[in-house]
């Protein structure tokens, strides 16, 4: 089982040509509402992607808390986790070009009530083949987390967005950090990836920075270095890419393949996610993934 304690946002998405500037208004021409949040996409991309996964976290007592958690367990995740506050569930507020590029606003509500993992949330985690975190719940919570899945010999897989200071007592409970390289960049300082990979080894054992359409590098304090190269298609709307790569390359990791195999299945999931419009709409199954492959 991989779990994943994070956020559950509702994903309010419009579609426009261009994005505003600044002060500039302009017309989209569509509207949606997905379920997602980067601790759901994750799970769902995982649970779709063959894992048994269960979800830890928080929705508010309103229409859209009962919609994620519809959507949640429709995809195989196991939502026991999942508790529900009084207030508004957490959104997300996402614009998507013509060019499938995306700016997003987060609000958390009730992601911001999770002020560190319950007694249900640590025997979950104790019995995990992996741990996802990222950092849209309040840092306390994610941080115990972690120290919670160290101690279980539970590798904790990290998404460090959105960028923030990074503790040290979290990097000391992480396994592997999974930023972007823009992300990688904020993190460390460093210019261009291989200096930004260098410098997150210096605090973790193992790193992958997603590099888009470039692909993903990957290396670990053994000394082990991996570029692999991402399928080349056309973008309709990049929203949940990385978590989509996050949650198939958990699910390689868990199953034992070596991590040369564990890229490739993650990039290609990562490819056919920004095929479709949408987060965890988005996510493929994995039929789909081993079809892509094959």
């Amino acid at each position: 089982m991989i779990s994943v304690f994070g956020s559950a946002n509702m994903d309010l998405v419009a579609y426009v040509a261009q994005a505003p500037a600044r002060g500039e208004t302009v017309t989209g021409h569509r509207f949606r509402t997905v379920p997602g949040g980067k601790g759901a996409n994750q799970a769902v991309a995982a649970a779709r992607a063959g894992a048994e996964v269960a979800f830890l976290g928080a929705v508010g007592d309103d229409g859209f808390g009962a919609e994620m958690r519809a959507a949640l367990a429709a995809s195989g995740v196991d939502v026991r986790g999942l508790r529900q506050v009084p207030g508004p569930s957490g959104i997300a507020h996402i614009v998507v070009d013509d060019d499938g590029g995306n700016s997003i606003i987060v609000v958390p509500g009730a992601n911001g009530t999770v002020t560190g993992p319950s007694e249900a949330d640590l025997a979950a985690i104790s019995g995990s083949r992996a741990l996802l975190l990222q950092l849209e719940l309040p840092l306390p919570a994610v941080v115990a987390a972690a120290q919670a899945g160290r101690a279980a010999g539970v590798p904790v897989v990290l998404t460090p967005a959105p960028v923030q200071p990074l503790p040290g007592e979290l990097l000391d409970a992480v396994t592997m950090i999974v930023p972007n390289e823009h992300e990688a960049a904020a993190i460390t300082g460093a210019t261009g990836p291989d200096a930004a990979l260098d410098a997150l080894l210096e605090r973790v054992e193992e790193a992958v920075i997603t590099l888009g359409a470039a692909g993903a590098l990957y290396g670990s304090r053994s000394g082990e270095r991996l570029r692999v190269p991402a399928a080349e298609v056309k973008a309709v709307d990049t929203t949940a890419a990385g978590d989509t790569f996050v949650g198939a390359l958990a699910v390689a990791r868990a199953e034992g393949r070596p991590m040369a195999d564990a890229l490739r299945f993650a990039t290609a999931a990562a490819a056919l996610s920004v095929l479709r419009e949408g987060a965890s709409t988005s996510m493929p199954v994995r039929s789909e993934i081993e079809d892509f492959l094959a």
